[in-house]
């Protein structure tokens, strides 16, 4: 008998489930195409990357509903390695990134996302919504004995009229049935209408050539010296971050959405295992991706079923049917990208921004601007240095003492407050040693301290009433705050 969690994981909801794993297949397709493009690849490569992480990853990984595959924010990190080295230099790097986020994994460092503030968060989903939108114009252009141009005249007007079609679709399908996902409705409409009208206009068959054989094992023929480790470490280190930063953050955004919990420490190390196996297979490295996971979390797939079909989708395309989804125009799935860009957008943030504290609206801003000039590390990375600066800030200036002058000749001291590094100036500027009386008394109740420069500033308040030759009784002190004390040699008297 299969236990429950293991048929809920699986089973629930088979038809919704399979027809939100293909539709997230077609969407797959040209986005991994273009990233390999962007890498300078052969784009079976970035074929067989999704095939192989998307599959992994939706049976091994603790995030059914997530969708990962090749994706964009991995690739940009390798361009220079690949025109520098060649393709063998990027697949042992694809193998060691995924030692690495394994590594994470088994380490349980996943829980570390729970640092990244809900601000950033609504940053982070409204950048790459943007992003999702802004790449999107690329299908805007084709090539011309002048290089690059827009479309023009009635290419432009015929994409832009399939784009809307297909939007349209997509909006307004659920008002009437919901027995198809609206997008893969509007995929196959349009495609079938472009088909049978014999429209003019680009499909996935133009992009690149789809048609190939099962990946081959092959591991990188590259020299197994310090050098050669010299040369992918850097690489493999920050695709390895990149990619588990997109992931753990896609993964909360999946949490949020499907109201359950998944395992981030197992999302790692299947994320890791499946970009090893990708680069022994000459496949692309990858992670999270989230509009695909957008896609199918709206198309209803809920399950580990959504994310294996779309794998194995993946494989078939290549395998079998690359002659047919090569006639889907590229207006259909642009279309479609624009929908989840807008559904993705954290809209709500937009009307907060004036309600929540300004430094809180400013990670926001920083965070979705910085995604979209740079990348999303390290939009993110300055967007959490931001927060933590401003919680420093907010808990330096919150530190305060209570004046107890009752008894004759004794004054006595009652901080609140945490002692670290922000505060250690504004907790000595509370004292007064040269007018204090005699015995002073540090009723230590309600301080907390929290680093070495808590250490150092109670030193150096010994110190202070010491010279003006006042007796610093300290009373009150936790038994974490005096081990602490203790543990550095300070002494607790004056």
């Amino acid at each position: 008998m299969l236990n429950n969690s293991f048929r809920e994981e699986w089973f629930s909801n088979l038809r919704k489930n399979f027809l939100a794993g293909l539709t997230t297949s077609f969407a797959l397709v040209p986005e991994c195409i273009a990233f390999a493009l962007v890498a300078q690849l052969n784009p079976l490569m970035g074929l067989y990357g999704a095939f192989i992480i998307c599959s992994m990853t939706a049976i091994f990984g603790g995030r059914p509903g997530m969708i990962s595959g090749a994706a964009g924010s991995m690739a940009v990190v390798i361009v220079a390695l690949v025109a520098q080295h060649g393709v063998q230099y990027l697949l042992a790097t694809v193998v060691l990134s995924g030692i690495v986020m394994a590594l994470f994994g088994l380490l349980r460092l996943g829980k570390l996302i729970r640092m990244v503030p809900h601000p950033v968060m609504l940053g982070f989903v409204n950048g790459l919504a943007i992003v999702i939108a802004m790449a999107q114009l690329e299908h805007f252009r084709q090539a011309s004995p002048q290089g690059e141009q827009w479309l023009q005249g009635t290419s432009l007007w015929l994409m832009c009229g399939l784009v809307a079609l297909t939007m349209a679709i997509v909006y307004l399908l659920p008002r009437f049935t919901k027995a198809v996902p609206p997008a893969l409705a509007a995929i196959l409409g349009v495609g079938l209408l472009s088909y049978s009208l014999q429209l003019p206009t680009r499909t996935l068959g133009d992009l690149a050539q789809m048609a190939g054989g099962l990946p081959a094992f092959h591991l990188p023929t590259v020299p197994l010296t310090m050098e050669t480790l010299h040369v992918i470490l850097p690489y493999a280190v920050l695709m390895a971050m990149v990619g588990l930063l997109e992931t753990l953050l896609t993964f909360n955004l999946t949490d949020e959405i499907t109201e359950t919990r998944g395992q981030s420490n197992r999302e790692c190390i299947a994320l890791g295992a499946a970009n090893v196996v990708s680069g022994v297979f000459g496949g692309m490295g990858g992670c999270a991706m989230i509009g695909q996971t957008m896609i199918n979390l709206s198309s209803g797939g809920r399950s580990r079923l959504s994310g294996a079909t779309s794998g194995i989708m993946i494989l078939l395309f290549i395998l079998f049917l690359s002659p047919l989804i090569a006639h889907i125009p590229l207006a259909a799935l642009v279309g479609v990208m624009f929908v989840v860009a807008h559904e993705t957008f954290a809209w709500g943030s937009l009307r907060v921004l004036g309600k929540v504290p300004r430094q809180d609206a400013l990670v926001i801003v920083a965070v979705t601007v910085i995604t979209v000039l740079t990348d999303l590390a390290t939009a993110v990375l300055c967007g959490i240095v931001i927060a933590a600066l401003n919680f420093a800030w907010q808990h330096a200036r919150d530190i305060r003492t209570d004046i107890d002058d009752s008894e004759a000749g004794v004054r006595s001291y009652l901080p609140h407050g945490t002692l670290f590094f922000a505060s250690t100036t504004h907790f000595l500027d509370l004292f007064t040693p040269s007018a204090d009386p005699a015995r002073v008394i540090l009723n230590c109740r309600h301080l907390h301290m929290a680093d070495h420069s808590a250490i150092a500033t109670m030193q150096t308040l010994f110190e202070r009433y010491g010279k003006a030759g006042k007796q610093l009784e300290v009373m009150h002190l936790s038994s974490r705050n005096q081990q602490l004390l203790q543990r550095a040699g300070v002494a607790l008297h004056a």
